[in-house]
């Protein structure tokens, strides 16, 4: 089901749940590299009970010290772990550690951390049972005690199911034989087998009834077959009223109505009560049994009904465990069965399919859990009604289903036309888009897991796409997400190993040549000459998270390059830098800028930080809260590369902004010849507006006298001067001066 927002989850009191088992605290281990977080959770969680039971904190500095501790003790019912400690990967290999080596299945796990980069992939969460993930910022008092509310929550519910399933486990080793199978139709065999074996019968003409439908939760009044042996055999799984043998129909009747054994002179009734269920069994022994015969099949009614009881919550059990409980169909590990048994099998041009719901966590945001709730139970039903019978169905994830049929039946068109009707959800009427991932399962690489992971590639990859809302997997797919996730791997790591460098380009007053600043660009040189395009490895740094680290470091490397530049400098000069949407989401962002230039000792107006339109218009109120703190603070803005995305005049007449960058695809219009009409609208604007404007990619004589004869104020590009490192500007700065 969908989660609810952190704000409505304030369950502390919550003293309408069920009693705490005993009075004893609540074990939580804390584990961080960093000591005020330590100090923060204490803080938080000092004296806070939390269903009637205190919290008694244990704390671990690192990974290392945890699985010290965790060695000695494994009592814990919360873990709160942080993400990155002695290396990148340190948590995480903790989690493994924890769930697959500990075997730690019941306590609950929080991942926290300070550098979002870091997030896991979402199979992690499925994989390790992690109960949920935030980022330090993000986990106030009150969203800390809440998840931990939920988590323990969660604990306890796993704890009274473990000891159900022991103390079921007690009951089948007592009842051996009877219970080697779970199944319910198997139960009644080896209930009618021993039976024929204590009364010496011949296996043929008992039958095992139950009360309600072993398939319909709904029909609880009418009676079923689920075991039954010889000639009576083919009607397991039919109503009793099917059965053409009055004699045994009536007798399983008045056994179950009456609610007690039958013995009468040629047969017997069994009733067995479990704690919400009745049965029973009727044998034809062909003569009335003996006093001693009918005390043994007593006490034996008496062992199974307990069987019977402890039988049908494990049956409900193994339904929980392999279903999703809000729509009924299989879950994500269900479906991985299924891919498997269907691999093995091999027949037909079989393809699996993954279904993801276009923006529906707008859905949720917009109208609330509970209509979305109801959205992916329409879903579920309108799939059913389509493939029931056909196809395996699944929900996977939160807005993903997962079908598994016949290539054909499940074609992209039959799919596409499926959801081309609206959804009546409540008082809504819902048009819903679907992405659809395929992966053919001669294409699967030999296990269900494997085939589900090669339909998400797919399913990504037309997440993506802007000409269709398709895609199948195809080979190269995998080598492409694996080379992505190599270089972001090696970013990473070069980052932190100091071998990423900041090169500064110069900014130029057309009208005089002096140079009026420089703009900070980052570069991954890779010791062999090699320098690795900002193009590719800047999305793939923003993707990972780790775009808010360095972008930190950039601005710090810039702040120092200005003050070394200011010594060459008579005029004043200005340092630009680039930031991108995660720094505006990582929040405080005016509070780290303001820090960081006191720390550096750079005056605000020497900074101007640029963003582009695409980050401008993605989370409007984020970035205009952010830009305003700053321009407060002195700084100046830049739209970057301006005209190539999609703002409005409104929009952009709404944006705290001092500059427009002109794009260098308009700059070179005026190369070629086809007379900059784009650029000349763009200063044209500007000039209206009463913003300063800057020329990019400016590389021949003709485009400078270009710009300045429509009053573009300042250029940069090639014809000036190349990006280059902070030492090589010096020189070149210094030789400007001398001429």
């Amino acid at each position: 089901m969908n989660s609810t927002p952190d704000e409505e989850l304030i369950l502390v009191d919550d003293t309408g749940g069920s009693a705490p088992r005993h009075a004893a605290s609540w074990p939580v281990l804390v584990i961080d590299d960093d000591e005020e977080v330590h100090a923060a959770t204490r803080f938080a969680l000092a004296e806070q009970p939390i269903f009637g039971r205190p919290l008694a904190l244990v704390h671990a500095e690192s990974a290392a010290k945890a699985r010290a501790i965790l060695a000695e003790r494994r009592d814990f019912a919360v873990i709160l772990l942080d993400v990155v400690m002695e290396t990148g990967d340190a948590g995480l290999k903790l989690v493994e550690h924890i769930r697959k080596t500990l075997g730690m299945h019941e306590c609950r796990i929080i991942l926290r951390t300070g550098q979002p980069g870091y997030a896991p992939e979402l199979t992690v969460f499925n994989d390790y049972d992690i109960n949920d993930y935030r980022t330090k910022a993000e986990l106030t008092r009150t969203r800390l005690i809440t998840a931990i509310t939920a988590a323990l929550r969660s604990y306890e519910q796993l704890r009274t199911i473990a000891e159900n399933r022991r103390g079921l486990e007690l009951i089948v080793n007592g009842v051996t034989h009877l219970m080697e199978q779970h199944a319910l139709t198997q139960f009644a065999e080896g209930v009618l087998t021993q039976i024929t074996a204590l009364l010496k019968l011949p296996l043929d003409g008992i039958v095992c009834a139950q009360k309600g439908s072993p398939f319909d939760e709904g029909d609880r009044e009418r009676l079923y077959i689920v075991g039954a042996a010889g000639r009576l055999a083919p009607l397991i799984t039919a109503p009793l009223d099917t059965l053409h043998e009055p004699g045994i129909r009536q007798a399983i009747e008045q056994t179950i109505t009456s609610g007690l054994h039958q013995f009468g002179s040629g047969y017997t009734t069994l009733y067995l009560r479990g704690a919400e269920q009745e049965g029973a069994v009727f044998i034809d022994t062909g003569h009335a049994l003996s006093e001693a015969d009918r005390q043994l099949v007593e006490v034996f009614a008496a062992n199974i009904s307990a069987c019977f009881s402890n039988l049908n919550y494990m049956e409900k059990l193994n339904f929980a465990a392999y279903h999703d409980a809000l729509t009924h169909l299989s879950n994500r590990s269900n479906f991985i069965v299924q891919l498997e048994q269907a691999l093995r099998e091999e027949r037909g041009p079989l393809v699996t399919v993954l279904v993801d719901i276009d923006h529906f966590a707008d859905i949720n945001d917009g109208l609330g859990h509970d209509v979305g709730n109801e959205l992916l139970v329409a879903v579920a039903a309108r799939l059913e009604s389509a493939f029931y019978g056909q196809c395996r169905l699944a929900r996977i994830g939160a807005d993903v289903f997962g079908l598994l049929g016949d290539e054909v039946l499940l074609a992209p068109e039959a799919m596409q036309a499926l959801f081309a009707a609206p959804f009546d959800v409540g008082e809504h009427l819902l048009p819903v888009n679907v992405k659809l991932g395929y992966c053919r399962l001669a294409d699967g690489g030999g296990n269900g897991f494997m085939l589900l992971k090669r339909a998400n590639i797919a399913l990504n990859r037309a997440k993506k796409s802007l000409s269709a809302d398709f895609d199948y997997f195809s080979g190269d797919m995998e080598e492409h997400t694996r080379w992505r996730l190599d270089l972001i791997r090696q970013l990473k790591h070069d980052f932190h190993a100091e071998k990423l460098v900041v090169w500064y380009q110069p900014q130029v007053a057309i009208y005089s040549g002096d140079v009026v600043g420089v703009e900070a660009l980052l570069r991954w040189p890779d010791g062999d000459g090699f320098v690795q395009p900002p193009s590719v490895f800047v999305p793939l740094a923003e993707y990972s998270g780790l775009i808010v680290e360095i972008g930190e470091w950039v601005l710090s490397q810039a702040c120092h390059a200005y003050r070394e530049l200011a010594q060459l400098q008579e005029s004043r000069i200005r340092i630009a830098v680039n930031i991108s949407m995660p720094q505006f989401r990582a929040g405080n962002l005016t509070e780290r800028v303001a820090a960081l230039l006191g720390s550096q000792r750079v005056p605000p107006s020497a900074l101007e930080l640029e963003i582009t339109e695409s980050v401008a218009m993605d989370e409007p109120k984020t970035v205009i809260a952010a830009l305003e703190g700053l321009r407060a603070l002195g700084v100046s803005i830049a739209i970057d590369d301006f005209g190539t995305g999609y703002s409005s005049l409104a929009q952009l007449r709404a944006l705290p902004i001092d500059r427009l960058k002109i794009d260098r695809a308009f700059i070179d219009e005026i190369r070629d010849g086809r007379g900059g009409l784009f650029a000349e609208t763009i200063i044209s604007l500007g000039q209206k507006l009463g913003l300063r404007l800057t020329a990019e990619g400016v590389e021949t004589p003709e485009q400078a006298g270009f710009l300045r004869a429509l009053g573009c104020s300042e250029a940069q590009g090639y014809f000036y001067a190349r990006p280059m490192p902070l030492s090589e500007l010096k020189v070149w700065l210094a030789a400007r001066q001398r001429v």
